[in-house]
């Protein structure tokens, strides 16, 4: 098993394209040649972290968190990031982060947050923009079916809770053959006349390779006609933060010890509260003030987030009640579901979870 093999299934899993511009989620550090001795996923990449993998075998760290977000130029060991990287690569380590890439999926970050605190009716909170695109192509009526069942192997189809979804409209394709041509249908310069069905299917933008391969693959045609364009449209199941209802309304006080205990939390931070009931509850792992307003839009009685500045408490503004939970508090159990994942992909390496605390808040 190399780094690769375990990358790939990452990617498969959030791809990459899921993650926000500023982010760096990928391969930060490592040969991804390397066979895997041992794999410890972790919440945040520190030197206690590095120690505590070469300690355990383990030459592939997965952190949620990247260490690395902007360029560095020099590596002279005098911060604590530089004397991360300058460790990890003297024992031949990898570094992968999976963040927000992790973020942005309904069952990430955010699902870990509404599975604990038994969250129903769940829907993101800020759908993604510009991560759908629409395909149009021609098939003779004939292949028609064939042609669909691979582009919807392929990943294309899929609207919401539905799949297999397309639309099919008959027409008259009208074509030459030149004489550098190899038609399946028809002679070289005598002009053509074929039933078709025009096909339209939405995809996610991150399977248009995929998707192609599978049309050009199975069309009959030499030269494939079709247009691919981006849609403005939003992909309803992927995006920030999350939103969902609990099963039975609970008064706004037993919620918040149901939150205490879901999230194993001793203390924290809150606005004045709001109403006397909570059903409705928006939730954000790590820094979540940006998605305040989406939560109030949507109806929620409260929001769960954390790394609320003084200031961002006031915007809630008698509208909603928010709970800062604190940033490593609401993602910490996120480890669980990145190991959870390659324990059931690869049953032949050795995935250990952290011990680590890497929380860099304290309370006296």
């Amino acid at each position: 098993m190399k780094v690769k093999d375990i990358t790939k299934s990452l990617q498969e899993w959030t791809p990459l394209s899921f993650q926000e511009s500023y982010d760096n989620s990928g391969l930060i550090v490592g040969d991804e040649e390397m066979p895997v001795k041992g794999c410890l996923i972790s919440l945040d990449l520190t030197e206690a972290v590095i120690d505590e993998a070469l300690q355990n075998q383990c030459n592939l760290i997965i952190s949620h968190h990247p260490i690395l977000f902007k360029g560095i130029k020099k590596l002279s060991g005098n911060h604590w990031v530089n004397r991360c990287l300058i460790k990890a690569i003297k024992n031949d380590l990898a570094i992968y982060a999976i963040h927000t890439n992790l973020d942005n999926v309904m069952f990430g970050v955010n699902g870990m947050i509404a599975n604990r605190l038994e969250l129903t009716h769940r829907q993101v909170l800020r759908p993604m923009e510009h991560s759908l695109h629409k395909l149009v192509t021609f098939v003779p009526v004939a292949h028609k079916s064939k042609i669909l069942s691979a582009l919807h192997q392929a990943g294309a189809g899929h609207v919401g809770n539905y799949k297999e979804c397309s639309f099919n409209v008959t027409g008259e394709g009208v074509f030459k053959p030149t004489e550098e041509s190899n038609p399946t249908l028809g002679s070289i310069n005598k002009i053509e006349s074929v039933q078709e069905s025009r096909i339209e299917v939405i995809l996610p933008s991150h399977k248009k390779n995929a998707v192609l391969s599978a049309l050009k693959s199975t069309h009959p045609y030499e030269e494939v006609a079709y247009y691919l364009s981006s849609l403005e449209n939003n992909q309803e199941n992927l995006g920030a933060g999350l939103i969902g209802r609990l099963s039975n309304p609970m008064p706004i006080i037993d919620f918040l010890d149901h939150l205490k205990s879901s999230m194993d939390l001793k203390h924290f931070r809150h606005t004045p509260l709001i109403g006397k009931t909570i059903e409705k509850i928006a939730v954000c792992g790590g820094s979540g003030s940006f998605l305040l307003n989406d939560a109030c839009t949507l109806g929620a009685h409260i929001f769960i987030s954390a790394d609320f500045k003084y200031h961002d408490f006031f915007e809630a503004d008698g509208r909603i009640t928010v709970a800062d939970i604190g940033h490593y508090e609401s993602e910490v159990f996120t480890k669980q579901l990145v190991c959870d994942f390659l324990n059931e992909k690869f049953i032949n390496i050795a995935v250990r979870l952290s011990e680590v605390n890497t929380n860099p808040i304290n309370y006296f």
